[in-house]
């Protein structure tokens, strides 16, 4: 039996403006950070560029045309049924170069145009401020997060966005998965720091800990700074932190292993929002700065800044688990979202080697409360997978929603727990450009898209199985998964 969400909970999807928007200088934008990756594949690791290259394919350059066909998406959106729509919005739309005197009107007035769609059909928009977006030009001048000086340009942004939008957006998300640059990938991705100029998207052998840990803490107090200001501004403003989640497992009985799952589990997962979310660095902080050589620089007021800036809720991506051990079998590992770790014997995979764990969900879910007692929202959750378009042009995708149907049903259960869990996004509602790989083939959305890795398509929209499976969801408030 289906358990019973709350009245008023939060049913949508959430896609990012690189991975959909496309017109990469439309209007006056500027470049930023994602127009500056090539596209890769599932074993082609994606280049990152300082300069375009003539006749390279860049993914985000095009996206899905959402920046044209918003009104055809959103529509599409409504007749799902959401309730709540993530979405992000386009630093370098708005300051074409990170810190320009004044901002970018026809950027503001594009969201605006969103906004107003959005209204329209009574869904509620929540908004990334920072998602794999930043300004590239701020990455030439200053290196990105690794300068202080990228806190003073994001929090003129945000008062830009909170004082423009006042009214007409409640949720905010500071930074999209900002524990990411608590891994290599994410020095560029997250950062926006170049750490050598190699070009690689992902290389743990040129890497600084140093740097990343650094930008990490200018953008902790970027987020408080954010926060505090966006209160201020509007007493109603929710502003939250966002988590790239992996719950982890220790892969055998050992306590060595169980010591090293709880050790990742702190550094990978809860580094990230025990500031956000206590307003100060953990406990357990010194002592992995100590043992990989950081050292943070920070400036008299930063403890109080942290301090004032706590999060309403804390949302989080989901997609699979991690399981470490310390002595791995390197021909038994497997892939996924930014980490790996060691095969799981006791569960499936997607066709990008990515663990499906519905169960891990409700784990998450009851460790996370458990451990901040603050609204959670799951704002992202899907599964990547090759589509095959039937001649009738129908799309049979049983698997994403076995999928989804796995991981609504164990939400219920962790709310049956007690968990106070107010929404859940769907990552991907149509398809776009995958982070990880440039890939379009690589397909997570309900509404299937006619675009190949190749850049060619009609960018057509047509409707998958899941997009009407879903629509029966939402209806029913999470009680029809049949």
């Amino acid at each position: 039996m289906a358990k019973r969400f709350p009245e008023n909970f939060l049913w949508g999807g959430a896609i990012a403006a690189n991975q959909c928007e496309g017109a990469y200088l439309e209007d006056g934008k500027g470049l930023n950070t994602a127009d500056m990756i090539k596209g890769g594949t599932h074993t082609v690791p994606r280049k990152i560029t300082t300069t375009l290259e003539e006749g390279a394919y860049y993914p985000s350059h095009e996206g899905i045309d959402f920046y044209h066909r918003y009104k055809e998406d959103i529509k599409l959106f409504a007749e799902m049924g959401f309730k709540v729509f993530r979405f992000s919005i386009n630093w370098s739309r708005i300051y074409p170069n990170g810190n320009d005197e004044q901002p970018n009107m026809k950027g503001l007035e594009f969201y605006d145009r969103v906004l107003d769609e959005l209204k329209k059909y009574n869904i509620e928009p929540l908004v990334t401020i920072s998602h794999y977006e930043a300004p590239f030009a701020m990455v030439q001048k200053c290196n990105g997060w690794a300068s202080r000086e990228m806190i003073d340009a994001y929090e003129k942004y945000c008062k830009t966005l909170f004082e423009h939008f006042k009214g007409r957006v409640k949720y905010w998300l500071t930074f999209n998965e900002i524990n990411i640059l608590s891994r290599p990938l994410g020095a560029f991705l997250a950062g926006a720091v170049l750490i050598d100029d190699s070009g690689t998207f992902n290389n743990t052998k040129v890497d600084s800990k140093q740097l990343r840990f650094q930008a990490l803490h200018h953008q902790f107090l970027a987020s408080a700074k954010a926060c505090k200001l966006g209160r201020s501004i509007d007493e109603n403003y929710k502003i939250g932190c966002m988590i790239a989640y992996h719950n982890y497992y220790p892969y055998s009985c050992s306590p060595d292993d169980s010591l090293l799952a709880q050790k990742e589990d702190n550094i990978t997962n809860f580094y990230c929002s025990d500031v956000q979310v206590r307003g100060e660095y953990p406990f357990y902080a010194k002592r992995f700065w100590k043992e990989n050589n950081i050292n943070i620089e920070m400036e008299e007021g930063d403890a109080q800044i942290l301090k004032e800036g706590c999060v309403d809720f804390y949302s989080f991506s989901y997609y699979q688990p991690v399981t470490v051990g310390v002595n791995p079998d390197t021909n038994d590992l497997t892939s996924g979202n930014i980490i790996g770790g060691i095969k799981n014997p006791y569960l499936d995979r997607s066709d990008w080697g990515w663990e499906i764990d519905p169960k891990g969900l409700r784990w998450s879910l009851n460790h996370i409360y458990a451990r901040y007692q603050i609204p959670l929202i799951i704002v992202e959750n899907g599964l990547g997978a090759v589509d095959k378009v039937e001649e009738d042009g129908s799309i049979h995708d049983d698997y994403r929603i076995a999928f989804l149907k796995g991981h609504i049903e164990q939400m219920g259960e962790a709310i049956e727990d007690g968990v106070d869990l107010i929404g859940y996004t769907w990552w991907g509602p149509i398809d776009l450009v995958s982070m990880s790989t440039g890939e379009m083939k690589k397909r997570y959305g309900f509404i299937y898209v006619d675009k190949h890795d190749d850049g060619t398509g009609t960018l057509e929209r047509s409707k998958k199985d899941s997009f009407y499976w879903y629509k029966k969801v939402i209806e029913s408030n999470g009680e029809n998964l049949d």
